[in-house]
Parts: structure tokens; C-alpha cells; sequence
């Protein structure tokens, strides 16, 4: 009878038995998921260790090779590898080729003595051996199985010295690869990609480093060259120009005249490409003057003494080239146009070719000339050239000073209109892709010049930045721009509240106390600030990025919404992008405008839109002009479109018209 359950106790038993077996599995699945955990956040704290430890080396170190040693030990005791070695750069630009640092680390291992001879006496010229395959391609390399490639030189003694895989990775520099760094273990290994990326933050790291050097050992010859380009700087320029003159004025001889050359493109490849790209068209520019120079003097008249020449870059894209004992304008001209011809061939940046023209003014030398007075007179003649439409030269004369004197003209009448209340506020309505509704305005200056007319930005606002006049001119139009909209808030309520974008330049953006007097703008015009975005473009905020920052820190904290302006443009640091307290971002019009016939801009269209949605911040879309445009738009859930498919930007009472016709009109 002791022996005997129900039915019912046994499938109570047999429930509960289930029960234990369910707890026991979800317990021991928890721990497992626990362990894998913690074991993820201590390798993601060990790489972070690692990376702040280099990080921290490469600012404190006083040169390269210091930074290379700490470099070398800290790889190889986080790889749990035994030997490492740096390759450094030298030879002329020319010619390079990677030489032995003579710098190594080894690590509980005894370092090889026939593979470190063999490397100690080796040279690489760029892709040869695996560092000048890394050299070349500034691409990391990773050699899983030495004995089953051919990539280094030293391979037989790699492989007799029980050196079975290997890695190399670039120093960047720049444009330059200022050293590789090899390391190497005595197992085979497949690469692992999160790896690459680590060392590769090494590279980027010891880069600056390099950079830091190179710029302290050119100090000395920065003072009269230009550090990039490596040729006289305007300085320099300057002293050979006078010097010159005063040698035609004893000599009586004036055959002397004075390029200044300035690109015609370059703006446009600097924002687009990035700044190292800048620099890259810069470089190459130099050097195309330089052969345009040399072949122009071998091609000179046999009756024309060519004497000396000096190129030299004066700044951002000008340059200059004094031409001494020529023939005259007639020879100044054939320089000019050999060089208008060498430039018309492609210039390579990265994996693209650009275009980039030149305007050339022309200036030849007068009795008792000063050198700035020259070199004024050839600036004059190529900004005629460049208003012509570029790609051109042109040679100075009187009229030009005339055209000088016009641009004060336009200074002058622009002061007095600024006391007189001449300029007007336009306003060019942002749409609601979602419901068609007119979200918002953005605030664009006109200028009503007495009996001229209604001016357009582009006719004065250069002048006005030249000038410094952008500053009260900019913050004339905030005022006004807030009083409008406080006036719209008022006559069309509305359960989400107009907003007015307003453009900061860069004048303004440099101001000390730019939050402060924005702030007394807020208050004297009785807006609410969360209504108000004030607009940057990217290269502001990236040019000096620890300033932009904190002001734009400041700003944000009077309760203004922030845009950054013409996006995918300029040159960004993600780093810092993501620090900056903007609510939108502006995708510029360039983008929008080829997104129906360009699959390239509707992927940085699409990547863009990604990158606000991280980060958190809405998208306007600039330039829309056709129905094709906003339904693609649409059909990337893009937030906002502005372009004149909409509407122009339109006056005051034009824009008040809209909202009382347009479906946001009234609640």
C-alpha cells in the first residue's frame, strides 16, 4: 500500500520534475549570457585601455621614433606577440624608399638574429616587400602564413627563425607615409577585422606624431616657404619682386611682369573631397607650375634672354611667378597660356580626377613701381579674368583701378543703407514632406539699392564679408527675422508653432560675445527661442571644432535649435559631429538636384539621412525643384524640403499670403 500514487501525484510529479528542468536551463542559460557579457566588456575595456595608453604616448612624445618604441611594446603586449620593427621614410619626395629604424621590440622571445640582419640591411622602395606593399597602399597588410606568400624579402630567414604570421600596418602623415610598423608571432593566423581597425588607430595615431615632427624641423624654412607646397611664400615673393625692380630701374631695362594665378575650382574640390584632398590639388597644382615654368623657359625665343624666375604660392589657391628679362607682354602672355594648357589635363585626388582651371592676371612693370603696387595690379587683372568666367588670362590696365574703385562704391552705399534700413528680409517657406504643410521659413537678405533696385546676395555679400559689414548686416536680419515670426505666431496659431532659420556667417560665428547678443535679440523681440534655428554650415563647425563647440553649446542653452547648413559638403569629424547639440542637418542643394540621375548622390542622400536619424536630429532637404525630386524624398522619409518646386523666397506679405492659402494657414 506505501508503494502506491494516484494518477493525479504522479503527473503532479512529473509537472514539477518539468518545472525544476525549465528553472535549472534558464539559470544556467543566464549565467552563460552573464559570462559572455562580462567577457565582451573586458575586451572592450581592455581595447580601450589600449587605445587611451597610445593616445596618450603619441601627444607626449617628444619625437617619432620615441613615440614607435611605446608604440612597438604596447602592440606587442596586447597581441601576446613576440617581435616588432618600424620601417621609416626617407629619401627625397621624388625618390622615397623605406629604410630600417633600427627600432625593435621583442618580447619574451630572442629575437632572430639572421631575419633582423636580413631586414637591418634591406631597403624597400615603395611596393616592394611587405612595407613598401603597405607604403603604397596606406592600407594595412596581414600575412596569415609566411611560408605561403612571397610578400618579404626576408622570408626564408622569417620562416627559419620560427616566424610563422605576420602584420603590417602605414603611418600616415598627411599625404605621406612616414613609417610602416611589421610585427610578427611564431603561430599562423587568420586576419580579424576589429584588430586591423585597432592597429590601424595606432598608425593614425603615431601620424600625428610625425606630423608634429615635420612641422618643428620646417619651422626655420617656413619662414620665407610655404609648408606645403614647399615653394617661396609671399614674404619671400614680395623681397625677389622689389629686389628686381630696383635692379630694372638702375638697369633701365623694365621687361619684368608678375602671374598671379588663382584656381578656378578649388573651393569646390576642398568642401566636396575634404581638406587632405585640398591639400593634395594644391601640391599638384605647385608642381604643374613649376613644369609649366621649366618648359616655357626651354621654348623661349632665341632672341629673348630668359632669366630668373620665381614661383611662389602666396596662399589657400594663389600663386604668383615673377618673370624677369622677358619679351615683353607678348612673352608674359605665352607663359600664361602654356600654363592655362597643362592645366587643362585631369588632376588625380584619391581615387578621382578633378578638374581645377586657373584665372591668370597679368601685371608689367612700371617706372618707379613699388612691389605691392605690382603685384595689387596682377591680383586686379586676374579677378577680371575670374568675372569673365575663368579658365582665362587677362592684363592689367588702368580701367581695372576704376573697377576698384566701384567695389569702394558698393562698400560706401552699403554702409549707408545699413543706417538708412535699405535691406529687406526675403523669406523662402520650409514644407512639411509628410503632410504638405508649410513647417517654417528661412530668412534670405535682399538689398533695395536706391535707384538700382532690389540686389541679390551674390552681387554684396562677398563684399560685405571682405569687409566685416556681414556682422551688423547679419544681425539686422535676425532681428527682423524674429519679429516676423513673432508677428506670424500671433496672426496663425498653430498646434506646432512656425520656425525661421537664420544663417550665421562666419564673421558672426567668430564673435566673442555672439550668444550674448543673440540672446538680447530673443528678448527684445519677444520669439520663442525653441522657434528659432540658426543655421552653420559644416565647415564652420569643423574648422575649429573645440570653439564651435562651446558657442554652439552656448546658443543651445537660450533655447534656439541649431542646423548645420549645406551637408555632405564640407569635411567632418565624426568624433565631434556627435558632440555638437545641432537638431538638424541641411542636405545641400547640389545632392538633392542630381538625386534623380546620380545613383552616388542618392546614396550619400540616403547615408545622410541615416547619420541624422543616430544622431538623433531632423532633415531638410535643399533645392527640391520637381514633383520627381519630393517624391523621392518621400520615399526616403526625408522630414522637410526646401526648394523652389515650393516657392522662391518671396517677401514679407508674399510669405504672409502663403500661410493664409497654404494648409498650415490658420487652427
Amino acid at each position: 500500500m506505501t508503494g502506491f500514487h494516484p494518477p493525479e501525484f504522479d503527473n503532479q510529479l512529473q509537472h514539477l520534475q518539468k518545472t525544476i528542468d525549465r528553472e535549472r536551463l534558464a539559470r544556467i542559460e543566464a549565467e552563460a549570457s552573464a559570462n559572455r557579457s562580462h567577457r565582451e566588456l573586458t575586451v572592450c575595456k581592455r581595447e580601450l585601455l589600449f587605445m587611451e595608453s597610445v593616445a596618450a604616448a603619441a601627444n607626449q612624445a617628444e619625437s617619432l621614433r620615441e613615440a614607435i618604441q611605446f608604440a612597438l611594446e604596447q602592440v606587442c603586449t596586447y597581441l601576446d606577440w613576440p617581435l616588432g620593427h618600424a620601417w621609416l621614410r626617407s629619401g627625397p619626395a621624388s625618390s622615397p624608399h623605406l629604410s630600417s629604424s633600427t627600432l625593435w621590440h621583442s618580447a619574451g622571445f630572442a629575437a632572430p638574429t639572421a631575419f633582423c640582419q636580413a631586414t637591418e640591411s634591406q631597403r624597400y622602395a615603395p611596393g616592394q616587400g611587405l612595407p613598401g606593399k603597405v607604403y603604397t597602399s596606406r592600407h594595412p597588410l596581414w600575412i596569415a602564413r609566411i611560408h605561403d606568400n612571397e610578400p618579404l624579402l626576408a622570408q626564408r630567414q622569417a620562416a627559419d627563425s620560427g616566424l610563422r604570421s605576420g602584420f603590417a600596418l602605414p603611418v600616415p602623415a598627411g599625404e605621406e607615409v612616414a613609417a610602416v610598423l611589421e610585427f610578427f608571432n611564431t603561430e599562423p593566423g587568420e586576419p580579424e577585422a576589429g584588430l586591423i581597425s585597432l592597429l590601424s588607430f595606432v598608425g593614425m595615431q603615431l601620424g600625428r606624431v610625425a606630423e608634429r615632427q615635420m612641422a618643428r624641423d620646417r619651422a626655420i624654412h617656413d619662414a620665407f616657404h610655404d609648408s606645403l607646397t614647399l615653394l617661396p611664400n609671399r614674404a619671400l615673393f614680395l623681397d625677389r619682386l622689389n629686389r628686381a625692380l630696383l635692379r630694372s630701374l638702375r638697369d633701365g631695362d623694365d621687361n619684368l611682369a608678375v602671374l598671379f594665378i588663382d584656381a578656378d575650382r578649388f573651393k569646390i574640390v576642398n568642401d566636396s573631397l575634404g581638406h587632405l584632398a585640398g591639400d593634395s590639388l594644391i601640391r599638384q597644382l605647385a608642381q604643374r607650375l613649376q613644369q609649366a615654368l621649366l618648359s616655357a623657359g626651354e621654348n623661349a625665343p632665341q632672341d629673348t634672354a630668359w632669366g630668373e624666375q620665381t614661383l611662389a604660392r602666396l596662399g589657400s589657391d594663389e600663386f604668383a611667378i615673377l618673370l624677369e628679362n622677358i619679351g615683353g607682354a607678348t612673352e608674359a602672355v605665352r607663359v600664361a597660356e602654356h600654363i592655362l594648357g597643362l592645366l587643362q589635363n585631369t588632376f588625380a585626388i584619391g581615387s578621382q580626377d578633378v578638374y581645377c582651371s586657373a584665372s591668370i592676371g597679368i601685371a608689367l612693370a612700371a617706372e618707379h613701381q613699388a612691389a605691392d603696387e605690382l603685384l595689387r595690379d596682377a591680383d586686379l587683372a586676374m579677378h577680371r579674368a575670374k568675372r569673365l568666367g575663368g579658365a582665362r588670362w587677362d592684363l592689367f590696365d588702368q580701367a581695372m583701378h576704376a573697377s576698384a574703385f566701384q567695389r569702394m562704391s558698393v562698400e560706401s552705399d552699403m554702409r549707408k543703407s545699413l543706417l538708412e534700413n535699405r535691406f529687406v528680409v526675403h523669406y523662402q517657406p520650409v514644407v512639411d514632406l509628410r503632410s504638405g504643410r508649410i513647417s517654417g521659413f528661412e530668412a534670405l537678405v535682399r538689398w533695395n539699392r536706391y535707384d538700382k533696385g532690389l540686389v541679390f546676395p551674390n552681387d554684396f555679400i562677398p563684399i560685405a564679408e571682405d569687409t566685416g559689414l556681414i556682422i551688423p548686416l547679419d544681425l539686422w536680419v535676425m532681428r527682423e527675422a524674429c519679429r516676423t515670426l513673432t508677428a506670424w505666431h500671433r496672426d496663425f496659431p498653430h498646434e506646432q508653432p512656425l520656425t525661421i532659420s537664420i544663417n550665421l556667417s562666419t564673421r558672426l560665428f567668430s564673435l566673442a560675445n555672439l550668444a550674448e547678443q543673440v540672446g538680447e535679440i530673443l528678448a527684445s523681440t519677444g520669439v520663442n527661442p525653441a522657434c528659432v534655428r540658426l543655421e552653420i554650415t559644416e565647415t564652420m563647425a569643423m574648422s575649429d571644432a573645440n570653439r564651435a563647440l562651446q558657442l554652439l553649446t552656448e546658443l543651445r542653452a537660450l533655447g534656439v535649435q541649431l542646423s548645420i547648413d549645406d551637408f555632405g559638403t564640407g569635411y567632418s569629424s565624426l568624433n565631434y559631429l556627435h558632440r555638437i547639440p545641432a537638431n538638424v542637418l541641411k542636405i545641400d542643394r547640389s545632392f538633392v538636384s542630381q538625386m534623380h540621375e546620380s545613383e552616388e548622390c542618392m546614396q550619400i542622400i540616403r547615408t545622410i539621412m541615416m547619420l541624422a536619424r543616430n544622431l538623433g536630429m531632423k532633415v531638410v532637404a535643399e533645392g527640391p525643384e520637381t514633383a520627381d525630386h519630393v517624391e523621392r524624398l518621400i520615399g526616403l522619409d526625408c522630414d522637410f524640403g526646401q526648394g523652389y518646386f515650393f516657392s522662391r523666397p518671396v517677401a514679407e506679405p508674399a510669405a504672409r499670403h502663403l500661410l493664409e492659402t497654404a494648409p498650415f494657414a490658420r487652427t
